[in-house]
């Protein structure tokens, strides 16, 4: 008997805007602050970039390289408390939360000054201090966590709201549904971030999910959802203080799906050939969430060229340094091997 090879309905390409999106205005002191804080991610992760081919961080690196204006806005949003969990693509998350680059940039590289001593690489670090519970190398495996960090809060009575960042890939996993039925079943302080940037590991959103508006998947269990314009910081500032909100006031979870795109394949290893060069291109000159703030403040006149330079200069130190400081910081002892373990 014949069979017939199952293949994806065709769709349109990656979305450009968001359906939902409001924006708000913002001061210039955001707006730069904004410029900063986004510039300071780009130059990190091109650094990181730098060193993983010069050997000096193994292992997978995920750069989150496009995606900017995503953690920078919603962390305009929220309050001193609040938590954030990630995933993989976690370096961002980390400098948003205010983690040193140094203390990054050596765990990055294996090195004693990291933020888990050098022991859990790219995709394993966090600080409690600045209420950042982790990256996660498993897929899917942080939204159950952010939920309990949820569950936390409301036990504890502290006001504070849970971020759970996952992906487009993730959206599918079968944890995130449990998770999404008993945040609503106890209306917990969670709001659930999906940074759709288009591509899993190598398959389009529309070639793995029946239905792409990931928004949408929290219906069955009542979750209010919405995309946003993921790269457009304010418009995504907009909607994570509504969900935010919503879910301080004990109204129990959001979703907020944001509609970005990575410049960079999935990781360093991936050469990411499943999508046309024009495609990446385009998404740089029309969408690029950095140039955008950057010609408002000009527009503006909220700043100028020459001080705009002395921001990318002062950045560009903070990595430079950043770079130095792990190249220079030594290796942990091999007695750590067995510290900080459950045994």
């Amino acid at each position: 008997m014949a069979t017939t090879a199952l293949k994806a309905a065709p769709k349109n390409g990656p979305a450009t805007a968001a359906k939902t999106s409001e924006k708000i205005d913002f001061t210039k002191a955001e707006e730069l602050h904004a410029y900063e804080e986004m510039l300071l991610i780009r130059r990190f992760e091109e650094k990181a970039g730098q060193l993983y081919g010069m050997g000096l961080i193994g292992g997978f690196c995920h750069l989150y390289i496009g995606q900017e204006a995503v953690v920078v806005g919603m962390q305009m949003a929220l309050e001193e408390g609040d938590q954030v969990i990630t995933a993989y693509r976690d370096h961002a998350h980390m400098l948003a939360c205010g983690m040193e680059a140094n203390g990054i940039m050596a765990e990055l590289t294996g090195r004693r000054g990291g933020y888990s001593k050098g022991k859990g690489g790219s995709m394993h670090m966090f600080s409690v201090e600045k209420g950042f519970y982790g990256g996660h190398g498993i897929v899917g495996a942080q939204v159950p966590l952010g939920t309990g960090l949820a569950f936390a809060n409301r036990y504890r009575g502290n006001n504070s709201v849970s971020l759970t960042y996952f992906g487009d890939g993730a959206s599918n996993q079968g944890q995130v549904y449990e998770s999404f039925n008993m945040a609503k079943l106890w209306n917990l302080p969670v709001v659930y971030i999906i940074e759709n940037n288009q591509y899993g590991m190598g398959t389009s959103v529309a070639r793995a999910s029946a239905v792409t508006n990931l928004s949408q998947r929290g219906a069955s269990f009542d979750i209010p959802g919405e995309q946003v314009d993921g790269m457009d910081v304010r418009a995504v500032r907009a909607a994570g203080e509504r969900a935010v909100e919503h879910a301080r006031s004990g109204k129990g979870p959001y979703i907020l799906e944001m509609l970005t795109y990575r410049y960079r394949g999935h990781s360093m290893s991936d050469p990411a050939k499943y999508r046309p060069k024009e495609e990446v291109q385009k998404m740089r000159d029309d969408r690029d969430p950095i140039e955008h703030v950057r010609k408002r403040i000009l527009d503006s006149k909220f700043a100028t060229e020459d001080e705009l330079k002395v921001i990318d200069q002062k950045v560009r130190s903070v990595v430079n340094a950043s770079a130095e400081f792990a190249s220079s910081d030594p290796e942990p002892d091999p007695s750590e091997l067995y510290t900080d373990i459950l045994r």
